[in-house]
């Protein structure tokens, strides 16, 4: 049988270097994800096309020219319900800008713009003969916008939790170090970070400031100039908000790094909203930090399913069976980690959430994504 793997061998350079549309991006992707599929299959047209990179419209070409067996693992959503609701009720963002939100009539043409994409982005999506997601998130707005697809089964992403519970909890005791994880994209909301960690140092009348040990670090990789720019104003922001001398960049490094950052830190911080799963604050887990994450996605409904009710007010599990921090606003991840290194990270209570935390990573791990898949693929149609 010939699956299409590797396919990229055969593809010119030029595919790669187009310039970025800086306007109608959605569509100029998906043209150009058609063009290359075509591209591809007329080099070779395998008996299975199996896309992993959410590109539904080259289903299209696939099945209904080339006349392939497709299957899908979609990490993210080209468009979802709340990428609509956020235009409905225009609210600012990063990929929906003051001068959009500000003007009712732009809104709405932006929206109906997204509506008519939706529908023929399920219309593609439903074409393909297996579906497996990510993630419980990504499941709910796939099912809702590929409405004519059959079964959606979910896998979540490997992640080497494995070789990350090697990492000692308690020797050496880990430092007041609050661990980021993250490509500096605008949808990461690093100022959210920077603004709790301002928060942080003053609140309590400046405790966790006076004590001198409590730092942030921001790590992650540049794709380009645009990312680098970013960076250069979250420091300006730092300098701003004087914690410039508390947090620091740790920008493309290898992995060896981030492995060392992850053996000493006793917190992790995620404020991405709607991630669609969050492999970063995996990795935190397994390797031992008291994660605070963002109440919402992959986070919320997969990841931490049991989030600590003391930062909540109540609204949670005691410590003794929690496996880290939910948070939304700059004071409610500022408090979460407050409450934390306030206990100390060799405390009964928050050693008690870093094991159950480690525990509960290991259903992440690669053994287990293998397991799944493998189960899902010799079960489906798709190989036969």
């Amino acid at each position: 049988m010939k699956l299409l793997i590797a396919m990229t061998l055969a593809i010119p350079p030029s595919f790669f270097r187009k310039e970025k549309s800086k306007r109608w991006t959605m569509i100029a992707e998906s043209w150009g994800t058609i063009q290359l599929a075509w591209y591809a299959l007329q080099k070779r047209t395998p008996h299975v096309f199996f896309d992993t990179t959410g590109c539904a419209f080259t289903f299209l070409v696939a099945k209904v020219l080339a006349g392939c067996k497709v299957g899908a693992y979609v990490h993210y959503p080209t468009i979802s319900t709340d990428m609509l609701s956020l235009v409905w009720e225009r609210r600012p963002s990063y990929n929906n800008n003051t001068s959009i939100s500000t003007n009712p009539i732009i809104t709405y043409a932006k929206l109906l713009y997204y509506t008519f994409f939706a529908i023929a982005y399920g219309l593609t999506g439903s074409l393909a003969d297996l579906i497996i997601v990510n993630s419980s998130w990504t499941k709910g707005h796939i099912q809702y916008l590929w409405r004519l697809a059959g079964d959606i089964h979910v896998v979540f992403p490997p992640v080497d939790t494995k070789s990350l519970e090697q990492l000692s909890l308690t020797h050496p005791p880990r430092d007041n170090l609050i661990l980021s994880i993250g490509q500096f994209r605008p949808e990461k909301d690093h100022t959210l970070q920077l603004k709790a960690f301002a928060l942080l140092l003053e609140m309590h009348n400046g405790e966790m400031r006076t004590r001198g040990d409590v730092k942030l670090l921001l790590i992650g990789s540049c794709r380009d100039d645009d990312d680098r720019e970013r960076v250069d104003r979250l420091q300006a922001l730092a300098r701003e908000w004087n914690i410039s001398d508390s947090v620091k960049f740790v920008l493309n490094q290898p992995h060896s790094v981030l492995r060392e950052y992850l053996s000493r830190a006793s917190v992790g911080i995620h404020t991405m909203w709607n991630e669609h799963f969050g492999i970063g604050l995996v990795e935190m887990m397994a390797a031992g930090l008291v994660t605070v994450a963002h109440d919402s996605g992959g986070p919320k409904a997969d990841i931490i399913q049991s989030p600590w009710n003391v930062p909540r007010g109540g609204d949670g599990v005691s410590g003794d069976q929690s496996t880290g921090c939910l948070a939304t606003t700059a004071e409610e991840y500022a408090n979460a980690i407050y409450e934390i290194i306030k206990r100390g990270s060799s405390s009964r209570e928050i050693l008690k959430m870093r094991e159950n935390g480690r525990k509960s990573a290991e259903r992440f791990s690669d053994e287990v994504f293998v397991k799944s898949l493998k189960e899902i693929l010799l079960a489906s149609s798709l190989l036969t």
